[in-house]
């Protein structure tokens, strides 16, 4: 099985938004360099990262919350295998824990709940003296959010690769994972 990637991102950016496309791209992208990709199953940018990855020829993993959002129907098509997760921190848990690195793309709070996770694990991981996982950030919203989190809270906010687009976040994951 290929090395995976957790892909955070909106879930209700609609196909044709140029953050949507660009999420398709993402998947592709990181499929083509021979990563698998896990999201969080449902619709959105999820879901344009999940054809992406397929269209491809990557493996999709949809990392779904069936309690948390009982009227969603489900993992996307795009999806070959849905793990439900008990709650938000256990679905965002499960997708860090099987993962090699994370790429936030734009999103909400539910994006930026993930991203926070994901740079406090590295941040921990940094302080027990270990290699911290990848945490690449698209965008000037994510890039703005981490600079002024990392000052105001100080933290070390090097540890979140900010880029402007998804081919540059693509380029990173591959440049620290190889």
């Amino acid at each position: 099985m290929s090395t995976q990637i957790a892909v955070f991102g909106a879930s209700s950016t609609p196909p044709g938004h140029p953050d949507h496309d660009a999420a398709v791209r993402c998947g592709a992208l990181l499929a083509g360099a021979g990563f698998a990709v896990a999201t969080g199953g449902y619709g959105g940018l999820m879901e344009a990262v999940s054809q992406g990855a397929a269209g491809a020829g990557g493996h999709v993993v949809g990392v779904t919350a069936p309690a948390l959002f009982p009227n969603r129907p489900g993992a996307n098509p795009w999806v070959a295998v849905e793990r439900p997760a008990e709650s938000l921190a256990a679905r965002i848990g499960d997708m860090l824990a099987t993962s090699a690195g994370c790429i936030a793309l734009p999103g909400s709070i539910g994006t930026m709940t993930e991203l926070l996770m994901a740079w406090n694990e590295a941040y921990i991981d940094a302080l027990d003296g270990g290699p911290a996982k990848p945490v690449v950030a698209v965008g000037p919203v994510w890039a703005e959010f981490v600079e002024a989190i990392g000052a105001r809270l100080a933290t070390d906010a090097t540890l979140v690769s900010c880029v402007p687009d998804v081919e540059a976040a693509v380029d990173e994951i591959v440049r620290r994972l190889g």
